[in-house]
C-alpha cells in the first residue's frame, strides 16, 4: 500500500480525486486490503467476516475473499450477493437475529448452516425452516464508549443466553457459539474487556450445564481512524490498546472454556470507511443572520446525508478544498448538502466547519474517510439528486462501476 499523504489519504486515492472532473464517490481496493491484512497481522487466529452492509460493493467482496474473508449477511439477498462475489458458502454466515421464516428457509436453501439468534422464538423458527444449523446467542452490551451504541435491538441478558442455548440444543439444533456487539465505531478497550466478562460468565453456566459451544464471535465496533465528532475534534481510537484487549479476552475466554475456542470479528467501517473518500463540488457558500441577528456562514455541498453522507448527523467528515491554500482566510460555517431537507447538515449546534472565504460554487471538495455506509445508505435520488457514480482508485476515470 502507497504512503498515505498529509491528508491521509492514499496516494492512489489522492490521485483518483485529483483526476476526478465530476462528482464521485472513490474507493481504494489495495487500501481496503491492506487495512484486512493489518487486522489479521493484530488478531492471527481470528476469522474475518465482513459485514456487508457497511460497503455492499462486489468489488469489495471479491477483493477480501482472496484475502481469507467471509460475510456477515443480514438477509438473503446480501447471502446471494456474497455468494456472487466468490464467497464460499462456508465463509458465510447470517449475523442477523431478526429474521422471517421466508428469511431463514431462503438462507438455508442457498447453503448457509450457521445462524445468529437471541430468543427462543427465532430457535423455534431456525429449527423448523434449518434444521440441523448451527446457532450462536448474540449477548447484549451496554454500548458505552461507541458513537453508535446498538444497545436495544439486538441480544439478549447473558442469563438468557443460556436458556437460548439449550432450547437450540433441545430443538435439534446446534449450540455453536455466543456473540456481542460493543457499539459501531467503539472508542475504548473497556467496551471488550466488559463484553468478555460478560461472555466469561456464559461460558462457566453453559458449561455447568453441559453444552460447550465452539466459537465466539466478537462482533463489529473496531473503529475507523479518519473521523471527527460533531465538534469537529479528530476521533482518535487507541487502536493498540482495543487489539491488546481483545487478545487479553481471547485468552481468557480460552481458559475459562477449557478447551479449543475459535473467534471470529464482523468488521465493517473499520476495512472500508478510510479507503472511500467522495469527489464533491461547492454549491453555494452563503451568509445569511440568525434568528438572533449573528451572521452566519453556510456551505452547500453537491453532496449531503441522501446521496453518500448519511451518518453526518453524528459525526463530521474531513474536508479538502483543493486549489485553496491552507493559510488563506477562512470562515466558519455550517455544512450542508444540496437537498430540500433541514437534516441534510451538519448539526450547527454543535460545531462549525472552517472551509475557505474564497469558496466558488463548482470549486472540488474532497469528502474524506466516507467509504462506510456511503452505498448503503444513499436513497434512490430524493430530491431528484442521483446517487453518485462508483470510481477505482487503480482505474482510469471513467472505468468504474456504474459507468
Amino acid at each position: 500500500m502507497s504512503a498515505p499523504t498529509a491528508d491521509g489519504l492514499s496516494e492512489p486515492l489522492a490521485a483518483a480525486l485529483a483526476a476526478a472532473t465530476e462528482d464521485r464517490l472513490v474507493y481504494d481496493l489495495a487500501g481496503i486490503e491492506a487495512r484486512h491484512d493489518a487486522l489479521r497481522r493484530e488478531l492471527p487466529v481470528v476469522q474475518v467476516r465482513f459485514a456487508m452492509k457497511a460497503c455492499p460493493l462486489d468489488e469489495v467482496l471479491t477483493a477480501l475473499a482472496r484475502r481469507g474473508a467471509g460475510a456477515d449477511a443480514a438477509s438473503p439477498g446480501e447471502v446471494e450477493q456474497a455468494l456472487r462475489a466468490g464467497i464460499p458458502v462456508g465463509r458465510v454466515h447470517y449475523g442477523n437475529t431478526v429474521k422471517s421464516d421466508r428469511n431463514i428457509a431462503e438462507a438455508y436453501r442457498l447453503g448457509v448452516r450457521t445462524f445468529a439468534t437471541d430468543s427462543v422464538q427465532d430457535v423455534a423458527a431456525l429449527a423448523e425452516h434449518a434444521p440441523g444449523a448451527r446457532v450462536f446467542c448474540r449477548v447484549a452490551t451496554g454500548g458505552a464508549g461507541a458513537v453508535w451504541g446498538l444497545s436495544n435491538k439486538f441480544g439478549c441478558p447473558p442469563g438468557d443466553a443460556v436458556r437460548v442455548l439449550e432450547a437450540a440444543r433441545d430443538a435439534g439444533l446446534v449450540p455453536a457459539g455466543l456473540s456481542v456487539h460493543v457499539g459501531s465505531q467503539q472508542m475504548t478497550g473497556e467496551a471488550w474487556h466488559a463484553a468478555a466478562e460478560d461472555l466469561g460468565d456464559v461460558l462457566r453456566v453453559l458449561g455447568r450445564r453441559g453444552l460447550r459451544v465452539d466459537h465466539v464471535n466478537l462482533g463489529g465496533g473496531l473503529p475507523a481512524l479518519g473521523y471527527r465528532d460533531r465538534r469537529g475534534t479528530p476521533l482518535d481510537p487507541p487502536l493498540d490498546k482495543i487489539f491488546a484487549v481483545i487478545r487479553e479476552g481471547m485468552d481468557e475466554l480460552r481458559r475459562i472454556h477449557g478447551g479449543p475456542l475459535d473467534f471470529v470479528v464482523e468488521p465493517g467501517r473499520h476495512l472500508v470507511a478510510d479507503h472511500g473518500a467522495v469527489r464533491a463540488h461547492v454549491t453555494r457558500l452563503t451568509e445569511r443572520r440568525t434568528a438572533g441577528g449573528e451572521r452566519q456562514h453556510w456551505l452547500y455541498l453537491s453532496c449531503g446525508k441522501f446521496n453518500g453522507l448519511y451518518e453526518m448527523d453524528a459525526l463530521q467528515y474531513r474536508l479538502v478544498f483543493p486549489g485553496h491554500r491552507p493559510d488563506g482566510p477562512y470562515v466558519p460555517a455550517v455544512v450542508a448538502g444540496p437537498t430540500c431537507d433541514s437534516d441534510d447538515a451538519y448539526s450547527h449546534e454543535e460545531g462549525l466547519v472552517p472551509v475557505p472565504a474564497t469558496l466558488a460554487s463548482g470549486d472540488p471538495v474532497w469528502v474524506l474517510s466516507c467509504g462506510a455506509y456511503a452505498t448503503s445508505y444513499t436513497t434512490l435520488g430524493f430530491n431528484g439528486f442521483a446517487p453518485l457514480p462508483l470510481a477505482w482508485a487503480d482505474r482510469p476515470e471513467g472505468t468504474g462501476a456504474d459507468d
